[in-house]
């Protein structure tokens, strides 16, 4: 079971102080934050991808490969790289540089991004998402793993000959995520490769997301990857914390209220009541975040929002201590011993190499 964090990179006012953090300030302080994840004992940082304000992170691998540099353990992780608006070929050979830059820590979530504009800034048709989203994924998984590549497809311009550089580290392609907040066409896809399907459960209520997890483990089940239960789930979630619930519903109250993705909308008691969201006490989140698996079952990948709605990085920072020090050890010891044997830990680059060489041994 891997636990972790993910950024949405916002820049935002503090509602409590009034400051808004210079672009650079909070770009600084993302880095920061990875670095701290990987202190208090975290398994993975990851960083998502926008191309307008109030969002910074337009650049994850240039991030991630800054961080890289900086860190040792921690996995380094998109919670968004836009399939449909970047170019496969780019795609591919950017995760490949990080990969040897950090040693293989690394992997990524493909998504559709949620700013529709985008689409027309990078000469694209928001009416062609999902067929995008499957010819651009169809590509880069065929551009890693076939040394010479000739293509043609409908969304850009055919490939002759064309090798890709670098390789993948090891010939063994970074692990691909397909995150999903309502698309089924998404979660068949993850199913039909074998990858993992990273539902975004922070914004919707549990049954939606049941649904969706739901059919991509039956048709990876379809498929032939394993049984429905070996399935690569990963989830998002919110969290706030203090030592006292109450002081943590009073200190987050403001930045809920004037957060631009959820405030001046449901109350924080409602939002917290029908979402993820916990605002409380290292054990409510601990008692809430085990009830994921009562919902979709044994999964592999738990990320937490922690730094958005223009919290300051030294709560940020707190928030972190609390969430490596208290609630994760209790998470690990628990999900751990209610995981049957035969299902799969999270993959890892040094577990896809050991399975392609066992592979290899069996042909």
């Amino acid at each position: 079971m891997q636990f972790g964090i993910f950024t949405v990179g916002d820049v935002t006012t503090d509602p409590t102080a009034g400051r808004t953090p210079t672009e650079g300030e909070r770009i600084k302080a993302m880095v920061a934050i990875a670095q701290k994840a990987e202190e208090v004992g975290l398994d993975v940082f990851a960083t998502g991808e926008h191309h307008n304000p109030p969002f910074v992170p337009s650049s994850p691998t240039t991030m991630l490969g800054y961080i890289a540099a900086r860190t040792e353990k921690i996995v380094l992780s998109t919670s968004t790289t836009l399939i449909t608006t970047n170019d496969p070929v780019k795609i591919a050979e950017d995760f490949a540089m990080l990969q040897h830059l950090a040693d293989g820590r690394v992997d990524l979530m493909l998504g559709r991004g949620n700013t529709g504009p985008v689409y027309p800034w990078f000469g694209q048709d928001i009416r062609q998402g999902i067929p995008l989203a499957i010819e651009n994924y169809a590509l880069l998984h065929t551009l890693w793993r076939e040394d010479v590549v000739d293509w043609q497809g409908k969304f850009r311009t055919p490939l002759q000959g064309f090798t890709s550089t670098p390789r993948p580290l090891d010939d063994t392609p970074p692990f691909v995520w397909h995150g999903s907040i309502r698309s089924p066409e998404i979660a068949e896809q993850a199913a039909y490769y074998g990858d993992g399907f990273f539902a975004n459960h922070i914004f919707w209520p549990t049954d939606h997301f049941r649904r969706l997890i739901d059919l991509y483990r039956r048709r990876y089940e379809h498929y032939g990857h394993g049984s429905a239960d070996q399935a690569i789930v990963g989830l998002g979630g919110q969290v706030f914390m203090r030592k006292n619930s109450q002081d943590a519903v009073r200190e987050f109250r403001p930045y809920f209220d004037n957060a631009p993705v959820y405030g001046h909308g449901p109350s924080l008691e409602e939002f917290t009541e029908q979402t993820p969201l916990t605002v409380g006490s290292p054990q409510e989140v601990i008692d809430k975040t085990l009830t994921f698996r009562e919902s979709f079952g044994d999964y592999q990948r738990q990320l937490f929002l922690m730094d958005h709605a223009g919290l300051p990085l030294k709560t940020v920072l707190e928030q972190l201590d609390l969430l490596g020090e208290e609630v994760v050890p209790v998470l690990r010891r628990e999900l751990d011993a209610r995981r049957p044997a035969h299902v799969p830990d999270a993959p890892t680059h040094d577990s896809l190499v050991a399975a392609r060489s066992a592979a290899a041994v069996t042909r």
